[in-house]
């Protein structure tokens, strides 16, 4: 499969010159129809997930040979066995391990995050998975807002040969986290993408954009309770990150 990859180079750049590159725009999808909508909408890269209900989770295979013939943009596959916390049993890992084998043929990246029971990044799992991953590009979740202590965390992703974190900055939204955003970008220095996600909108995103000099973010552009991506939400929000 061609590299349908969209990421940013950002190691070495001046603050000046990242701020004048567009931000990209991720959107959690947990069907089938907000992917096509994401795709349609002009949305840069997609997350593909099932459970909404539950944070997400690994998405059928079916939705995805679905896909490559409909969308487009990127296309990174949740690999999560179940909802709930994010401490997994050796049959669970090697569930995650399975399911990223089977679907690999179709995905562009995937998306998955491991924690140990003391809320640390379990780096061993975690490196097992990006290595069976590769050459796709891995985006750690925001079991990584669950960690203890989100400073370490990032090195120990890092460490992880992880491309991407998705993050609200803590337990609550990505807005009420701008200031450990904008320093947890800082400290990524280009070595690994901090995206934020957690209730981003078009209400708030450029706030985002401008207080965490982040280049990525995540939004499932719901807006009506019928679990559907909405078309003019996610235009919205690319406009204002042009």
């Amino acid at each position: 499969m061609a590299d349908r990859t969209v990421m940013y180079e950002v190691h070495g750049t001046s603050q000046e010159e990242i701020n004048l590159l567009m931000a990209l725009l991720e959107i959690a999808c947990f069907n089938p129809d907000s992917a096509v909508i994401a795709d349609e909408a002009g949305a840069d890269r997609i997350e593909l997930c099932d459970n909404a209900d539950v944070g997400g989770t690994t998405p059928p295979s079916s939705w995805l040979t679905t896909l490559r013939n409909k969308v487009k943009i990127p296309i990174y596959v949740m690999v999560r066995p179940r909802g709930g916390d994010f401490v997994y049993s050796n049959e669970e890992c090697q569930e995650m391990k399975e399911a990223i084998s089977n679907l690999k043929p179709f995905a562009d990246g995937f998306v998955f995050g491991i924690l140990k029971h003391d809320r640390t990044v379990d780096v061993a799992r975690t490196s097992e998975l990006v290595k069976l991953a590769a050459p796709l590009p891995c985006t750690f979740h925001r079991a990584f807002d669950e960690t203890t202590d989100l400073f370490q965390a990032l090195e120990d992703v890092v460490g992880c040969n992880i491309r991407t974190i998705l993050a609200s900055g803590g337990v609550s939204s990505a807005v009420e986290n701008c200031d450990v955003l904008a320093q947890l970008v800082k400290q990524a220095d280009g070595r690994v993408i901090v995206m934020p996600g957690g209730g981003v909108r078009s209400t708030n995103i450029e706030q985002l954009k401008l207080k965490t000099n982040a280049l990525v973010f995540h939004s499932s552009a719901l807006i009506a309770a019928r679990g559907i991506a909405d078309v003019a939400e996610i235009r919205q929000m690319k406009k204002i990150l042009q």
